[in-house]
């Protein structure tokens, strides 16, 4: 749910948000404030997630910290569960979160106002029926003084985020899907916290290192699992997929191997103490990090038939880590010296010259990540040392250049990945300033808002998919019904006839009728029981070119209905059933899904 502080007099933009540290535009984002910014007294504004703890100092009470803030007592007292007579002590650790968990309906306002001023947006559409639903409103009536959450929506984007977690008990590979907001387990007992799952270019398949230092590789529409090898430190390291998706490459021990998933044939290239390997987009040639004669760090590159090496920098200092190609091939970047200090720098591949990213404000920058075009680095910067380390999601050009911070993790560090399209930075958070995180976040770089995707669970690692693939299928055949079709992957069997998910459902049956298709769409649609509504809509068109009819509900449509649409073909040929004649095919299902469906519907005649 989102937060909500009330304009105070003497509030501006920029003292609301430097009281949280957020980039101002993050703020103005997350109110869809336009030209020339104002706010004024009494309006309630969306605060995202920023530096919401402050050490006690002197002097300090509840009562000065709320009033400094601007927020009410009760939400410290209830954060920090202060009891009277609410002692607090010099030195210690203060949560103050940036309002309350509701918004205040006004005058005029409108569920679908609410939604799109809050970003409560799926696909770029006002997804003002989550609001209903999460506040269980009977209708879409609102009324001035009510109290509403806010929730979060599914962006809507295109790809798969696959991120391990152990939200099944073990740790595991999942998969959460943007445009509905649906996680779907990939593989069962295979991972440990330290998996980092690497997806192929044409996103077709998954590789990390799991339990017992098995390096896997799934198939991810059919989830079928091959073991490729195994590391003898357990861990392994960085994994990365030719350009067309048809081998990996990874260090071992003194060598590096090339691995073709399809064949199940290595090769070995020779190269002591070799890390972060990579594929340049020619496929014929790689990157990689190791010592050289003298002992130092340094990156080379090389024929993928072991001839042609050349080395790429000059480097007189220490370590070389994290070293990522950017997908065009023409810069690199890597991290430097080790862990506790590490900055980042980018490095020209034609001409050597190396580039600074001045990062953030400890020297402690992680986890770099290109974009898929090659023009921009997201990375984590640990800030904030004195309250228990916050880290800033911060991007920069190629060059060090536009280093800036886009949004803030409660964490002393998190992995980032960028969407297929280069518009939207993931990354974790809810780490409650120790420990893993327990929540996922995303965040669109046009438009820096952050949009919470999944919380509640440990999550150590994440990838968004190289490619915009689509939801995962499965295929539901009935030789009853004589009927094939697709539903997600991720609902599950109630019946024979019916299955369901979080997100939706279909059942199927058959009708009995001499009427026409036309008469056999209208009894359905206005049944005298008015399961879609009032005012339901008939659109005929053709399934396997026989004729059909597709039923959408009224807004009016009962809420336990679950937003029931309808699906009713004629049979090429009647079926018999228990002796009985049926020349009709129905299928219900959630109105979001019920097209989607049907696209992939055929007779089994």
């Amino acid at each position: 749910m989102q937060l909500f502080y009330k304009v105070l007099p003497g509030d501006s933009l920029y003292l609301i948000a430097k009281r949280w540290e957020l980039p101002v535009e993050s703020l103005i984002a997350a109110n869809n404030l336009g030209p020339p910014y104002m706010i004024y007294v009494g309006q309630q504004l969306a605060v995202p997630p920023g530096v919401d703890v402050i050490r006690v100092r002197p002097g300090d009470t509840v009562f000065k910290i709320a009033q400094y803030y601007g927020v009410p007592l009760a939400v410290i007292f209830e954060a920090n569960r202060l009891l009277p007579p609410y002692v607090i002590h010099v030195g210690q650790l203060l949560k103050v979160p940036p309002g309350v968990p509701y918004y205040v309906v006004q005058p005029g306002d409108t569920l679908f106002q609410i939604a799109r001023r809050y970003n409560v947006m799926t696909g770029g559409h006002s997804n003002f029926e989550l609001i209903r639903q999460v506040n269980r409103l009977p209708s879409y009536d609102l009324f001035p003084g009510m109290r509403l959450i806010i929730p979060y929506a599914p962006p809507g984007d295109q790809g798969l985020i696959a991120y391990t977690s152990n939200r099944g008990g073990d740790y595991d590979i999942w998969l959460y899907n943007p445009s509905n907001g649906v996680n779907v387990q990939l593989t069962t007992g295979l991972g440990e916290s330290f998996s980092v799952p690497y997806w192929s270019p044409d996103s077709s398949r998954i590789a990390f290192v799991g339990k017992d230092g098995i390096l896997y590789v799934v198939q991810v529409a059919e989830g079928a699992v091959a073991r490729i090898d195994q590391f003898e430190d357990g861990l392994g390291g960085y994994i990365h997929w030719s350009p067309d998706s048809k081998k990996i490459v990874y260090p071992k021990q003194d060598d590096i191997i090339l691995y073709n998933v399809i064949t199940h044939k290595a090769e070995r290239i020779n190269q002591p103490s070799a890390t972060d390997v990579h594929w340049f987009p020619s496929g014929v040639e790689l990157l990689f990090q190791a010592p050289d004669a003298s002992g130092i760090s340094q990156l080379f590159r090389i024929r993928t038939d072991g001839t042609g090496k050349r080395q790429i920098t000059e480097n007189t200092a220490g370590a070389l880590n994290h070293v990522r190609l950017s997908p065009n091939g023409s810069y690199a970047f890597y991290t430097t010296p080790g862990v506790s200090i590490s900055i980042i720098f980018t490095i020209e591949i034609s001409t050597g010259n190396v580039f600074e990213v001045s990062g953030g404000p400890l020297g402690k920058n992680y986890f770099p990540v290109w974009s898929p075009d090659s023009s921009t680095i997201a990375y984590s910067a640990t800030a904030y040392e004195d309250i228990g380390y916050f880290s800033l999601i911060r991007t920069t050009g190629r060059q060090g250049e536009n280093d800036r911070t886009r949004a803030i993790s409660d964490c002393f560090a998190t992995p980032v990945t960028w969407s297929p399209d280069g518009r939207k930075i993931a990354y974790l958070s809810g780490c409650n300033y120790e420990g893993a995180a327990s929540e996922m976040w995303v965040m669109d770089v046009n438009h820096p808002v952050p949009i919470r995707l999944i919380e509640g669970v440990l999550i150590t690692a994440l990838q968004w998919s190289s490619m915009a693939v689509s939801p995962l299928k499965k295929t539901y055949t009935n030789m009853t019904y004589n009927v094939r079709f697709q539903y997600p992957s991720h609902w599950q069997r109630v019946t024979d006839e019916r299955y369901e998910g979080p997100d939706g459902f279909f059942q199927i049956a058959a009708i009995f009728s001499d009427e026409t298709i036309n008469t056999v769409c209208q009894n359905e649609a206005f049944h005298q029981l008015l399961p879609y509504g009032t005012e339901p809509r008939i659109f005929n068109t053709q399934i396997e070119k026989q004729e059909a009819c597709l039923i959408f509900p009224s807004e009016d449509q009962p809420f336990e209905m679950r937003g029931q649409a309808a699906l009713i073909v004629q049979y090429p040929t009647p079926i018999q059933i228990d002796g009985k004649t049926y020349n009709y095919f129905i299928l219900w299902a959630d109105q979001n899904h019920i097209s989607e469906i049907s696209t992939t519907l055929t007779f089994l005649l």
